[in-house]
């Protein structure tokens, strides 16, 4: 059997991105080892979903770049001493490092050099990110920094792992060789979304006869939720019966809890907190229409936000932000569009979208249909295939494609693996 390194500047068990690839090598028979952060009060050394999982404690805070700089620092030192201790031992045939940061893909250095091939999965494109984060210009200083960190880590890895076409043509545009390139999008596990689910608003401890908008995630100012309840204020007095529940914590919560309040609505719109990841399918069957009110700048034009499929496979129709990404991949018959950072506009929608149940049943059924060839399932393949093609089937004995997933299968090429 083959063994695979995942690692990650995060915490294993809340990165449903990185769980879904590990669970896919295990399931195609590769041993898997994670390097990740620990969670707080959480065991160094654990198994989870057959993945063996090394943890150690940073605190992942928000804060100053100096901050960001320490963390990631430390976290790469960290793992370059253990995915070279682990190499000698473990024999990788493949290191998938995850980024933010970019050069944690260095982590790999020993063990490339000692056969093992390296994927980097760009997450995220760092200098816009950092652009939007801290305002910063395009020609600064850092933001150069940042691009040439990024050129030379996408130089050495031997593949890299993008998250929608217009990342990639980003990329490309700087250097990236396009067939070193696969597209792995952001996608549901429909098996968790999808499923039945028997529990009612009285299980949640919230009523059942209220028109429920919902949006579920971080709260921080990129992400617009005093826009949404803004719009929402606006639009409450046209849509009896309705309410806006917000789940998630960050730092805008208070801020949003008082725009609540001064606008009168404060008896309407619930910050209902942190949710456990396990119960947010029950969440959002309880949701009529789901909100993603993002703010459009460098980086969130190319964002493929996690959320947007959760709510698509739970059958709820959406309202989001005329980003460039999502505008890439969804038309205006799927998804309830408003134009970012406009309270009035997304009111509008909100109106339209409740008093219109024909129209909710249409998006959700054109959402269904335009989101089916990116779905997990097409992208775990697509991911299977590309690591196949580059480090061969999980079965040593199964190079010559005897092992049960390869049998009668013709070599993968990296045009295959594209159009998977």
């Amino acid at each position: 059997m083959k063994s695979v390194c995942i690692v990650l500047h995060n915490h294993y068990d809340n990165d449903i991105r990185v769980r879904r690839k590990a669970e896919a090598l295990i399931s195609a028979g590769y041993s898997v080892d994670v390097l990740a952060l620990r969670e707080p009060n959480g065991p160094a050394k654990y198994t989870l979903g057959g993945a063996q999982v090394r943890a150690i404690s940073l605190g992942k805070k928000r804060g100053s770049l100096a901050r960001y700089a320490f963390e990631y620092v430390a976290f790469f030192l960290w793992a370059f001493f253990r995915v070279t201790v682990q190499m000698v031992r473990r024999h990788y045939v493949l290191i998938d490092v995850n980024n933010l940061p970019d050069f944690l893909v260095f982590s790999g250095v020993f063990a490339k050099w000692m056969g093992a091939k390296i994927v980097l999965d760009m997450h995220e494109i760092t200098p816009e990110f950092y652009m939007s984060k801290y305002r910063m210009a395009e020609n600064s200083s850092w933001v150069r920094v940042l691009r040439f960190l990024e050129k030379i880590s996408l130089e050495f890895a031997d593949k890299v792992i993008n998250i929608n076409e217009p990342i990639e043509d980003l990329l490309v545009g700087r250097g990236l060789p396009r067939e070193k390139s696969t597209i792995i999008m952001n996608s549901a596990d429909e098996s968790r979304f999808a499923a039945p689910i028997s529990a009612s608003g009285t299980d949640l401890g919230v009523a059942e006869e209220a028109f429920v908008f919902m949006y579920h995630g971080t709260l921080t100012p990129l992400y617009g939720l005093d826009i949404a309840v803004r719009a929402f204020a606006i639009a409450h007095q046209e849509m009896p019966g309705a309410e806006f529940w917000i789940l998630g914590s960050g730092p805008d919560k208070p801020l949003l809890h008082e725009l609540a309040k001064e606008s009168g609505i404060a008896s309407k719109v619930h910050l209902v907190g942190q949710v456990p990841s396990t119960q947010i399918p029950a969440w959002l069957r309880r949701c009529n229409v789901g909100v993603l009110p993002f703010r459009t700048d460098v980086f969130l034009q190319f964002a493929s936000p996690n959320k947007l499929p959760e709510f698509i496979v739970s059958g709820t129709p959406v309202i989001v932000s005329r980003l460039g990404a999502i505008r890439h991949y969804f038309s205006e018959s799927a998804l309830a569009f408003c134009e970012p950072t406009d309270a009035a506009d997304l009111a509008q929608q909100m109106v339209r979208v409740f008093q219109n149940s024909e129209l909710r049943v249409r998006l959700v059924t054109q959402a269904r249909k335009e989101y089916a060839p990116i779905r997990w399932e097409v992208m775990r393949d697509r991911y299977l295939r590309m690591i196949e093609a580059t480090v061969g089937p999980a079965d040593w004995s199964a190079e010559s494609g005897v092992r049960g997933r390869s049998r009668g299968r013709a070599a993968v090429t990296q045009q295959q693996i594209r159009n998977a």
